[in-house]
């Protein structure tokens, strides 16, 4: 139980520093003086090093172990942390968007892969609602700081600073993951070879299953960034408002998956997953059909609430799906194709909506919908 609290604390660290820069922006961006969307361009910095150290994730935790993979990757993020509260010029921010890109990765994919072969399904929605809490976390904190006269840097200093005494803690409790693995390989009995990315790939059912997380991730995503100024312009409902209910969606994902720990344990995750799909498609009919602002505005609470079992559940049945040997380069692939879509989707739609306008968002939504349930579905077939 002990090992699990530090795991749920790292998940929150990891979830801390995710809204940070779109939280802060809009102040830093003059102090550096550059443009608006210039953000963008350190959103993929950081989303590359993500992409690249689940890609990775395989080999390194094989070589060095989950403890201290997750333990450098954190001081990684950290520093990372102090150090964009440190920059003077643009490209010195740049520069620490490498190391906060490749340690939330390695962290993300260590920890979903530990947690899915060691735990119940339960902790593995408990743990991704604990990042819920890091990511709405950072902003508050950003905010409170702001408000009582401090500034950007001092957030990212302060976070940084969490972020530094989760490292002690983490160090300080090495010899717990070791005496874990110690434990399990003495009731193990799947002989451990490393399966690569590229023999992974190729294991059937694992295509789909990278499919769904990449369209899984561009719902997620292009929900998040576009459904406060879909309801504004195209549904007249005030920026305040709008704001609200974009913050009632991410509410649903954590209160979603706090609620599907809960039953996780009784339920199967293909019947979670298939309940979440249900759900999704609910909020986006809520979206596209002409009904009432308020019944529209709570799609997006259905929606928060169906996107919360399917990435957790999806994670947790790796193993079970395709063994124990191959679920580590398996999980890394998938969090490589998660972030690609949360990474490359919303600004696609962006574009796509400023020839078009946000009257696409729901439509949109709805492709990424129907595609997960076609892909699910072909998936659960194919290994039954």
């Amino acid at each position: 139980m002990s090992l699990l609290i530090i795991i749920y604390l790292a998940f929150i660290s990891l979830g801390l520093p995710d809204a940070l820069l779109g939280s802060s922006w809009t102040v830093m961006h003059l102090e550096f003086g550059v443009s608006i969307e210039f953000a963008g361009a350190i959103a993929m910095i950081i989303s590359g090093g993500t992409i690249l150290s689940s890609l990775l994730s395989s080999r390194v935790i094989r070589k060095f172990g989950t403890g201290k993979v997750v333990a450098v990757s954190v001081t990684m993020t950290a520093i990372a942390l102090i150090g964009f509260s440190l920059s003077s010029a643009i490209w010195m921010l740049m520069l620490c968007a490498i190391p906060l890109g490749l340690g939330a990765g390695a962290v993300d994919a260590a920890l979903n892969n530990f947690v899915a072969l060691h735990y119940k399904p339960r902790h593995m929605n408990w743990l991704h609602c604990f990042w819920g809490v890091g990511a709405s976390g950072g902003p508050l904190i950003l905010g409170v700081i702001i408000a009582s006269n401090g500034t950007w840097r001092d957030g990212y200093t302060v976070v940084g600073i969490i972020q530094f005494a989760l490292v002690v803690v983490l160090f300080l409790t090495l010899p717990m993951w070791k005496r874990f693995a110690i434990d399990v390989s003495k009731d193990e009995h799947e002989e451990m070879t490393f399966i690569s990315n590229r023999k992974a790939f190729k294991i059937k059912g694992v295509k789909l299953v990278l499919v769904t997380f990449l369209f899984y991730c561009s719902l997620e995503a292009g929900t998040g960034l576009w459904a406060a100024s879909y309801l504004t312009t195209q549904r007249g409902i005030s920026p305040a408002s709008a704001a609200l209910w974009t913050s009632m969606y991410y509410g649903g994902i954590t209160l979603g998956r706090f609620l599907s720990g809960i039953i996780a344990d009784k339920i199967k995750g293909e019947t979670l997953i298939r309940g979440g799909l249900v759900m999704i498609l609910g909020g986006v009919f809520f979206l596209i059909l002409p009904l009432p602002s308020i019944i529209s505005m709570s799609g997006l609470l259905l929606i928060g609430l169906g996107c919360a079992p399917i990435y957790p559940s999806m994670i947790h049945l790796t193993p079970e799906r395709f063994g124990k040997v191959a679920s580590q380069s398996i999980i890394g692939l998938s969090m490589a194709f998660a972030y690609v879509g949360s990474t490359f989707m919303p600004p696609l739609l962006g574009a796509v909506a400023s020839v078009l306008t946000l009257k696409i968002l729901p439509y949109a939504l709805l492709i990424f919908a129907v595609g997960m349930i076609i892909s699910s579905e072909r998936l659960r077939k194919n290994l039954n």
